[in-house]
């Protein structure tokens, strides 16, 4: 059975909730093979675990540990105001995951944003209990001016509708946001159910994560796990460049560029995506 296939529904899928920094509630879900090698995903901007249903519900079970947590203000965990401008309570939150879990080693897979999340546990806690990182059309800075160029034109026009408390405004935003996720057209089905969760993100989370100003080079450089980074040619959020970036700074990477593909590789090519995650985390361990 290849690992874009899906897996039998006798493999279990577990549900937990974890602490993490400062004491916010974190829903975190578990999937696959409970002793098999674990991979952590950890989802983008305003989105949650669900962006990667078509890497927790694919044969990848088989043989890995599939762990995938709602970020805090996203999905199912706590949204307290006040909780998103230190890097300290993102890499907290991680590490809680990483120890609640009982995790050995994992893969970090982190999307967009998520890469700001890794970036943020990876300076506080360092790669010793890492096998290695995909960084998956991901943002490693913010705030700056160097950080703004690798964000898309069609990104940059949506931030002050995204941060904006405007109800309409925002809605409109965020539907347009939405539509950027993917290169192509993807089913109505799909569009409600990501614009669903999407819109469950509290627009003064959105704005917090926007607001802050981090660059991580410095610990991007510090990097000597196993790194692949995974880009799609048509992205119209975070710019290939990007990726080109980390691969700069990280001189041991594997580039993969996913051509005609959007801001979700994992999810546009699911087969390609599921069959290098597996092929990179068997050089990880």
């Amino acid at each position: 059975m290849g690992v874009d296939s899906p897996f039998p529904e006798s493999i279990t899928r577990r549900v937990h909730t974890v602490r993490g920094g400062g004491g916010v509630a974190l829903r975190v879900h578990d999937a696959g093979d409970l002793h098999g090698p674990p991979l952590l995903f950890i989802h983008g901007f305003s989105q949650c675990h669900r962006a990667w249903r078509r890497q927790l519900h694919s044969a990848l079970g088989l043989g890995f540990r599939l762990v995938a947590l709602d970020l805090r203000g996203h999905g199912d965990s706590d949204k307290p105001r006040g909780a998103y401008g230190e890097g300290r309570l993102w890499a907290d939150d991680i590490q809680a995951v990483i120890t609640g879990l009982g995790l050995d080693n994992p893969l970090l897979v982190a999307w967009s944003y998520g890469g700001m999340v890794v970036c943020d546990y990876l300076r506080h806690y360092g790669e010793q209990h890492v096998a290695g990182v995909n960084f998956v059309s991901a943002m490693v800075k913010i705030g700056t001016e160097e950080a703004f160029g690798l964000l898309a034109p069609q990104m940059l026009s949506l931030i002050p509708g995204l941060f904006t408390p405007e109800e309409s405004l925002c809605h409109a935003a965020l539907e347009r946001f939405v539509s950027l996720l993917h290169h192509e057209e993807v089913s109505q089905e799909t569009r409600r159910l990501e614009l669903a969760y999407t819109e469950g993100v509290p627009a003064h989370v959105r704005e917090a994560l926007g607001s802050r100003s981090v660059d991580n080079d410095d610990v991007l450089r510090r990097l000597s796990v196993p790194v692949l980074v995974s880009h799609g040619q048509e992205d119209r959020v975070v710019l290939p460049a990007s990726g080109w970036h980390i691969a700069s700074v990280v001189p041991h990477a594997q580039v993969s560029i996913f051509g005609g593909i959007g801001h979700s590789p994992f999810w546009e090519d699911a087969r390609r995506f599921n069959r290098e995650l597996a092929a990179f985390a068997a050089r990880c361990w």
